[in-house]
């Protein structure tokens, strides 16, 4: 049996510093069949001089701009071929045997589209990362969240997530996916930028019948908030718009609006909380995404593919409310919610 070929892609923006700190562990990696990569997205820093410098093993892709996150890896990976890609974020390390258990684990399965490993916090290696964790889920009105994180509670690793499952989404930190499946549904929507694709690329595969799976055999490490500060207000935006998008791209239509109704009624609340706060520029990023998701609601509807599979028949959903249950009945671990 021949040893499928995979690619692990790091995209990169002005990164110089996450790339000294972190290529070490990656050109360590230990896979038989394996392509390193960089992409950059045009840095004005001295990235791309640093790996030629350093790391001649690595091939690197330049774009001619900075297309953000998702049109980023579209560009770059259209030039890569590999049975598996992985796209590895620049502030993830990793250890030496870190992908071979995820390969073995979505070869047993055909249908097993995309991947990720457990995702740990690289600050303090006892508690799971909040962009990955344990696996990413959705609840009933398209709150993200995942095992191990609800909201701003992270919790400690003690081995209470280590069996192997489904899921709905794994984290674009580090996302494994086979590149026909990439090419079947045409990779990251570039519209998105950042926050939130690699949902839409997942909930994309879900529709055709593919399956989003947590592989706990493989972990990793990793810094979060590398590119894009948590304080800054535009990701507040991106994460409020991408979040409705999604909805409108994959939800069936019968249960599409009355979803997004929901939502942006929940948004509302989130925008009096800022105000409360006294954080007006994230309450105006909020009206600034609900600005632009329904000024754009022809562009999306176009996207639509002809097939689109009831929610709540996903692996992974949730079928309740991750907001009632985080502030109304104060769970605060994955283990205690309800699913029935």
């Amino acid at each position: 049996m021949t040893t499928p070929s995979v690619a692990v892609v790091i995209l990169n923006w002005n990164g110089q510093k996450l790339l000294q700190q972190f290529l070490p562990g990656v050109v360590m990696s230990q896979y038989p069949d394996l392509q390193l990569i960089v992409g950059d997205n045009a840095s004005s820093d001295e990235s791309v001089a640093f790996i030629k410098a350093n790391y001649p093993q690595i091939r690197i892709i330049e774009n001619d701009r900075n297309y953000g996150f998702a049109e980023g890896y579209k560009r770059v990976l259209s030039q890569v071929e590999a049975d598996y890609y992985v796209l590895l974020n620049s502030d993830v390390e990793v250890p030496p045997d870190w992908i071979h258990p995820v390969i073995k684990y979505m070869e047993q399965d055909p249908l097993m589209a995309v991947a990720q490993p457990k995702i740990k916090w690289q600050v303090n290696k006892t508690k799971f990362e909040y962009a990955g964790a344990a696996g990413g889920y959705l609840d009933l009105h398209g709150f993200p969240f995942c095992r191990g994180r609800l909201f701003d509670t992270v919790e400690a690793d003690y081995g209470q997530y280590d069996q192997a499952s489904e899921i709905f989404w794994a984290s674009g930190a580090a996302l494994f996916i086979k590149s026909r499946c990439w090419k079947e549904v045409g990779g990251l929507d570039p519209d998105f930028f950042a926050h939130m694709e690699e949902i839409d690329l997942c909930w994309r595969l879900k529709n055709l019948g593919y399956k989003i799976g947590y592989c706990p055999h493989a972990e990793v490490y990793h810094v979060g908030g590398g590119t894009l500060d948590s304080n800054n207000p535009y990701k507040t935006y991106l994460n409020f718009r991408n979040n409705l998008v999604i909805m409108q791209k994959n939800l069936p239509l019968n249960d599409a609006w009355s979803r997004i109704f929901i939502r942006m009624s929940l948004d509302f609340v989130a925008w009096i909380h800022f105000m409360i706060q006294g954080k007006p520029d994230f309450a105006f990023a909020i009206n600034k995404a609900h600005w632009h998701f329904l000024t754009s609601l022809n562009h999306n509807a176009r996207k639509r593919s002809g097939k689109q599979i009831p929610f709540q028949q996903h692996g992974g959903q949730y079928p309740h409310s991750i907001v009632y249950a985080y502030f109304i009945e104060k769970i605060r671990f994955f283990s205690q919610l309800k699913w029935f």
